[in-house]
């Protein structure tokens, strides 16, 4: 550390500040490193030092012998750390690897334009209690308002009204309207049934988007009836049945929030979960809701709560398509998987691509709207990274100091599931011994 001003007394280190520092430190190698690579480069400026030439004038008289050229011409590498600011360039996928990916990634695109059919809008309408949902959202809105008021005259309520109504119907989807499947009971007994693994879906659980079915078999002894568990796909069906996994909670309950008007986003994650994001205009940002889990604007959950390493988070909706793994994976290098489905500059390609095909029908007013949207939340998911730096950097005990208290808070585990299912998954804390194995299940 430098010098401090003996006038100034001594402070300890602020996340604040160094915050501020890591940024500008960020922007500055960034500028160093774009103008290196659009200086031209001569054989004659290759070396640090010019070239003497022999002449008179050449001859050095002082005490100190004149600098000596560098004996290698090569222009020296970039270093890693100016390589990992640079812009990525959107690359096409070329490899079968990268195909596949984008195969994939463009197939689940498609889950959130069914939120828009306005026959399943009403039908999700027609299910949900709404004068419950609208009544606690006003309760709880004159609350945070009056909470607000009593800070100062120029303060505003944490949430909005919108955002009152989306966490009112968080509640009552979680505690009244879905059920969790762990085993499904027996259909003739209700005994508890035991899994056989899968089977094929029949025409009808295929016209209903179930394209996998788990069998179960009572474990009665006089009964051993066999259960059928299709894993549907189709919202209209979910809306009928009531249960699922973390799949159906996910895409039943991003239907709802449409229906009372949220902008949602079905968000995928390769490590085999799926959860919801809705957009609030009262903080301008995208906050992350769990059904399954009662979650709300904790997207640190699974990675620090659940003990999950975690790839790729690609976040869905009709606007498009956007990679928010920054988001959910703080600290890559504790909580992060490989990522090494496709190169990072095919995946920007990839989810440019879906933007365009969701975005070609847009007015103009709504495409600056999204655009403008895009810039913000990557300038959002960039602060993650260096508040993340400068969190580490906080950690460092300096001679004299007492230990400093980091910004971590201890997260949930997982509530959702059997003991031994979530530990199969990898999701059961800190203590599983299998959190470092890739999930077995499908979710």
């Amino acid at each position: 550390m430098a010098d401090q001003d003996p006038q100034r007394p001594s402070k300890q280190l602020d996340a604040h500040e160094l915050t501020q520092q890591f940024e500008q430190l960020l922007r500055t190698r960034r500028l160093n490193a774009l103008t290196d690579r659009g200086r031209p480069r001569h054989p004659a400026q290759s070396s640090p030092y010019p070239t003497p030439t022999p002449s008179r004038q050449s001859s050095h008289r002082g005490p100190h012998p004149p600098p000596r050229p560098a004996q290698n011409n090569a222009p020296a590498l970039p270093s890693y750390s100016s390589l990992r600011n640079m812009p990525k360039v959107p690359s096409p996928p070329q490899d079968d690897h990268s195909l596949r990916f984008r195969s994939l990634l463009v197939g689940l695109s498609f889950k959130p334009t069914h939120y828009e059919n306005p026959g399943l809008l009403d039908e999700a309408l027609s299910v949900i209690p709404l004068d419950r949902i609208y009544g606690e959202a006003e309760d709880e809105s004159q609350l945070l308002q009056a909470k607000a008021a009593s800070i100062g005259p120029n303060a505003k309520p944490e949430w909005g009204y919108q955002d009152c109504v989306i966490r009112a119907l968080l509640r009552w989807f979680k505690r009244i309207f879905f059920s969790f499947v762990n085993n499904p009971p027996c259909p003739v007994c209700a005994a508890p049934t035991v899994a056989l693994g899968m089977t094929t879906p029949t025409p009808e659980e295929r016209a209903r988007s179930a394209t996998r079915v788990e069998l179960y078999r009572c474990s009665a002894g006089e009964c051993r009836a066999f259960e059928r568990f299709p894993r549907y796909g189709d919202v209209w069906t979910l809306l009928q049945t009531r249960r699922g996994r973390c799949g159906e909670w996910a895409d039943c309950f991003s239907m709802l929030c449409r229906a009372v008007g949220g902008r949602v986003r079905w968000v995928w994650n390769a490590e085999d979960h799926v959860w919801t994001e809705v957009y609030s205009e009262q903080q301008k940002r995208w906050i992350h809701v769990d059904a399954c889990e009662e979650a709300w604007d904790n997207p640190r959950l699974y990675t620090e709560g659940w003990g999950k390493k975690m790839s790729y988070c690609i976040a869905f909706s009709s606007d498009g398509a956007t990679d928010v793994t920054r988001r959910y994976v703080r600290d890559a290098g504790k909580h992060g998987a490989d990522r090494n489905r496709a190169p990072e500059e095919v995946l920007v390609w990839i989810t440019d691509e879906i933007k365009k095909l969701r975005r070609e029908n847009l007015s103009k007013e709504d495409r600056r709207r999204v655009i403008y949207e895009d810039h913000r939340e990557e300038k959002e998911l960039r602060g993650y990274v260096v508040r993340a730096l400068a969190a580490e950097i906080g950690r460092i005990n300096l001679p004299g100091q007492p230990p400093a208290s980091g910004e971590e808070q201890k997260l949930p585990e997982r509530a959702s599931g059997t003991q031994e299912w979530r530990e199969a998954r990898g999701e059961a804390g800190n203590r599983s011994p299998h959190n470092d194995q890739p999930p077995r299940e499908g979710h």
